[in-house]
């Protein structure tokens, strides 16, 4: 189990990236949390087990349909513990 920081740039705003990636990361049992930043990026915050998180990534490399994903930062951080995926307004 780890938990990782991720920031995506791009056209990530307005796409649906966030709703996609709550199925996404509920399909592969992550939780955390996923949310637009102020600057034009999606944040999110997400602990799992080293697999699905590294399919999880991979997704939000490509993202959904009308997404144009410019560039995923990945830091891993301290384990954190969530009772769920959501996405925070």
């Amino acid at each position: 189990m780890k938990t990782i920081h991720l920031q995506i740039t791009g056209k990530v705003q307005g796409v649906f990236y966030r709703a996609a990636a709550r199925e996404v990361a509920r399909q592969l049992a992550l939780s955390g949390w996923i949310k637009n930043s102020g600057d034009g990026m999606v944040e999110a915050i997400i602990s799992g087990e080293d697999e699905q998180l590294e399919i999880f990534l991979g997704w939000s490399k490509k993202g959904p349909e009308k997404a144009r994903v410019k560039e995923v930062k990945v830091k891993e951080l301290p384990l954190q513990n969530f009772n769920s995926f959501e996405i925070l307004r």
